[in-house]
């Protein structure tokens, strides 16, 4: 996918650079950044009652689905390759622009998870539409304040890496949204939480997190418009997400449960490997 820098440094942003000795740049720059990124949303946390509103309907997730088993659906090319109608009877996860989806499988998600806000602040319309709950950063109250279905969590991106096991607190977002999935899984109870579609790929290559425009269609995900031409995204940091999601494998396996990679073809090595089809005894070819 060819893409172009959102925007290029400012004149008077590097003027000022020239003039400030490192240090002292060092040092405002990494309280703006703190402060845009984290700090005025937590103080915004202390005076809202919509989040402390959101932690309760939280706590009454905590183990409900306790001993069963879920599908993380992730977005990459390997779900045209996937039979999803397999999944309708299936407690499933979706994410960012999965709803493109939903009209050619039948069915929508149980539940829906975004935390990227270039994401939530172009899709918000189509996100506000979806009927399952939806799990979102409270970084993104700014587009959907008011809708009824959004549950937001505290996600944080800035901070140690971890692996939480209370939705309720900071949640760590470990450079992908299905991290935030996976923690949340751990926190509704799931047993096995079977990822499918989640690629570990993409051609689309650049510095990691630099925000770019779509300047043709979308070759890494399952739709050709799922970032199509215009659309501002942030280019994956793969590493980042491999981390993550060690903590989340061993965070399950030391309590006696477990992840599994059903996703085609895919290039992550984290987790065991299991056939798709194997997951659905007389219901699809093992």
């Amino acid at each position: 996918m060819n893409q172009s820098p959102e925007e290029s440094p400012r004149p008077t942003r590097t003027r000022a650079k020239n003039v400030v000795p490192d240090t002292l740049w060092r040092r405002g720059s990494e309280g703006y950044w703190w402060w845009r990124n984290r700090g005025n949303h937590q103080l915004a946390a202390m005076f809202s009652t919509r989040l402390r509103s959101d932690r309760e309907r939280l706590k009454t997730l905590r183990d409900r689905h306790i001993g069963e088993r879920c599908f993380i659906i992730g977005n990459g090319p390997s779900l045209k390759k996937t039979d999803l109608s397999l999944l309708r009877n299936e407690i499933t996860f979706g994410m960012n622009r999965i709803y493109l989806m939903f009209e050619e499988l039948g069915f929508p998600t149980t539940y829906f998870f975004a935390i990227n806000t270039l994401v939530i602040e172009q899709c918000a319309p189509e996100i506000r539409v979806l009927p399952m709950p939806k799990f979102l950063t409270w970084r993104s109250r700014r587009w959907m304040s008011g809708d009824p279905g959004t549950l937001f969590i505290d996600t944080d991106y800035r901070g140690k890496e971890s692996f939480s096991v209370d939705l309720t607190g900071r949640v760590f977002e470990g450079g992908t949204v299905t991290y935030i999935a996976l923690q949340a899984a751990y926190w509704m109870g799931f047993q096995e939480v079977i990822l499918v579609g989640v690629d570990h790929s993409y051609s689309t290559k650049g510095p990691a997190n630099a925000t770019v425009v779509s300047k043709s269609e979308d070759p890494d995900h399952f739709h050709p418009e799922y970032f199509g031409r215009g659309f501002r995204w942030q280019l994956p940091d793969l590493e980042a997400s491999e981390r993550s999601y060690r903590l989340a494998r061993d965070a399950f396996k030391a309590d006696g449960r477990k992840v599994v990679d059903a996703t085609v073809g895919g290039l992550l090595e984290v987790f065991p490997k299991v056939n798709y089809k194997s997951l659905f005894p007389g219901r699809g070819d093992s």
